[in-house]
This record gives C-alpha cells, sequence and structure tokens, in this order.
C-alpha cells in the first residue's frame, strides 16, 4: 500500500505556491497525495487584470471551483473542501470586525471535525500545515494552522468515534514557500553574470523582509524536474495570479540550475529522525499500514 501526503491549505491557489512540485513529484513516484482546502476563496481579490471581468467578479465562487480542479489535475492530486467561508484580509484603520459565519470566526472544536474526518477516511502518514504566523497573517491561514495541530493530536484519540476510526499521523511539516535566501541566490546569479535581474522592484521589496524562514528549515526536497508541474498549477488559478508578474520572471531552468529544491520544517514527529532531511517520508516505515 502506498504512503500517503496530506497537505491541508487556506484557499484554492495556495496548493500551488507551496509545495506543489513536491507533491508532484511524490504523485509520480506512486505515492497518494491529497489537498485538503478549507475555504472557497470566495473573498479573494482578482489579482490578474486579464480577468477582472464581470462574469468573473460575479461568479468568483464558481471560477474559483474550477481553477482548483485543474491545478489538481495538474499536479495529480486528490482534492477534498472543507466548505469553509472565506473571511476574507481584513483591512482599513481600525481593522473591521470579521463577518460572522467566516472560517476564521468558528469555534476551534466544530472547525476541526472536518479536518478529523477527512484525516482518518485518507489516513496520511504525513501532513503539510502552516506554521503559527500562517505563512502570513491571514486569518484563515492562522485558523488552518490552528485546527491541523488540534488535529495531529486527537485524530490519534478515540475522541470523535462518529468521525471514524482513529489514524495517528507519523509526521507533521509546516511548509516554507517564500525563502529570502533563495531569492538571493537567483539576484546574484544575474549580478555574476553582468545580467539584468527580471526579479526588480520585486527583489528589492521582498530583500527588505526582516529575518529569513531558512534558519527554520529542516528539510529540503528536491523536485526541480516538477517546476514546470506546479508553474503550471499556479497559472491555472488565473484570477490569482498575473502571468506577467514576479513569480515567473526567472526562467524556469535558471530556478532549477539555482534553487532546485522545496522547503519544510518538521514540526512534530512521532518516528525518530536525522536532520537534516531530504524526504519528508523519512523514517517512516515503507510498509506501513
Amino acid at each position: 500500500m502506498a504512503l500517503r501526503l496530506m497537505a491541508v491549505h487556506a484557499h484554492p491557489d495556495d496548493e500551488s505556491s507551496k509545495g506543489a512540485a513536491t507533491m508532484a513529484r511524490y504523485v509520480d513516484e506512486g505515492y497518494r497525495v491529497k489537498v485538503v482546502t478549507c475555504t472557497g476563496g470566495e473573498a479573494g481579490s482578482i489579482l490578474n487584470p486579464a480577468m477582472d471581468r464581470p462574469e468573473v467578479r460575479d461568479n468568483i465562487a464558481e471560477v474559483r471551483v474550477r481553477e482548483m480542479a485543474e491545478a489538481a489535475r495538474i499536479l495529480g492530486v486528490e482534492h477534498e473542501w472543507l466548505g469553509f467561508v472565506d473571511s476574507g484580509l481584513p483591512s482599513g484603520r481600525p481593522v473591521p470586525v470579521l463577518a460572522d459565519g467566516v472560517f476564521a470566526r468558528q469555534p476551534v472544536e466544530e472547525a476541526v471535525k472536518p479536518l478529523i474526518r477527512s484525516i482518518r477516511e485518507f489516513r496520511p502518514h504525513v501532513l503539510i500545515a502552516y506554521d503559527e504566523n500562517g505563512g502570513y497573517p491571514h486569518p484563515d491561514h492562522i485558523m488552518t494552522h490552528i485546527i491541523s495541530m488540534r488535529a495531529w493530536l486527537e485524530t490519534g484519540q478515540e475522541k470523535y468515534p462518529e468521525l471514524g476510526k482513529p489514524w495517528e499521523i507519523k509526521k507533521l511539516y509546516y511548509t516554507h514557500g517564500f525563502i529570502k535566501a533563495r531569492l538571493m541566490f537567483l539576484e546574484k546569479y544575474y549580478a555574476d553574470r553582468d545580467m539584468e535581474s527580471p526579479l526588480g522592484e520585486a527583489f528589492r521589496r521582498w530583500a527588505k523582509e526582516k529575518g529569513d524562514i531558512m534558519t527554520r528549515v529542516t528539510t529540503q526536497v528536491e523536485c526541480a524536474e516538477y517546476f514546470p508541474q506546479r508553474d503550471d498549477a499556479l497559472r491555472a488559478h488565473a484570477t490569482q495570479i498575473d502571468p506577467n508578474g514576479p513569480f515567473f520572471a526567472v526562467p524556469t531552468a535558471i530556478q532549477q540550475e539555482v534553487w532546485p529544491t522545496e522547503e519544510f520544517e518538521l514540526a512534530r514527529t512521532r518516528v525518530q529522525v536525522s536532520l537534516p532531511e531530504t524526504d519528508l517520508f523519512a523514517g517512516i516505515d515503507p510498509n506501513a499500514e
């Protein structure tokens, strides 16, 4: 029986910008991989000018469902919606209160139940989630972290018998999609060759970020071969990504040469490990149930 990996994400498109090439690699190698999306992304802005049209704006929920289906097809992953409502990213002074009924305002005891049910049905050996900052402080990302940690603790217990037979996850990782060091290496590639970097202002903005999450990385998965799938999956979320934007500014071949991995942080484990790692399944019996 193939080992199984589950990635829990807040919105459609998050799965394609955080660990997508790693998931595509594991699918190709015969593992079962499932993406669980907590919300429908209904409150997301249209970030691609070419998609900012009335027929898209008026049907954004349906559009994002279709985008997610195409991204899952490209990556080869299984997919499930948990069915919560996108909380949106509040802005303004003072910051407005989130609306009733949205994901981030759900009682944790209730919000975790659909995830526990999904885990007990799929029985993943490895779970990918967000860190305590949510990757970035969107209320849905924070809530995704909270319910993922609760699920790690509770899916293997006798609690909630109506949600299925208990299943104990072996390892839990935080995904770290934004690595400042990676951008520095890409910029250096161009500087060393006296070439103008296509990152431009985007790099200068990113470079101002304090610190680098790379100090927390325990695991780097070689997956350069699957960068084209990653990029195609992200482009499938056409409302959320501008194909002419900075994410695609550096040619894939250069990315594969300069930084051929994706990064993760081993946050919890129930098996013995040796760090650093190059495989999310390291330490897990390949013949496990």
